[in-house]
């Protein structure tokens, strides 16, 4: 997966997590679980596209970046 494949995956996922929010525009409620996974797994995407550009930065393969587990990239302070 390269930065371009990450930041289309991020793009899809802000979609989905807007369709969620605004209930499809049918005065539903948002479906809180899978917001929570769209959420978690914008997370995780946004870590690995910093890894890879980190990597890229300092010389290394961004290719060797892996994804992060949600229980570590949810516990990042911001």
């Amino acid at each position: 997966m390269n930065d371009q494949d990450i930041l289309a995956r991020i793009q899809a996922l802000v979609e989905e997590e807007h369709t969620l929010r605004d209930g499809a525009g049918d005065g539903q409620a948002p479906d809180h679980a899978r917001l929570k996974q769209v959420e978690e797994s914008l997370d995780q995407c946004w870590d690995l596209l910093r890894q890879r550009r980190a990597k890229a930065d300092s010389g290394e393969n961004p290719n060797e970046a892996e994804t992060r587990p949600v229980s570590e990239v949810e516990g990042y302070k911001q």
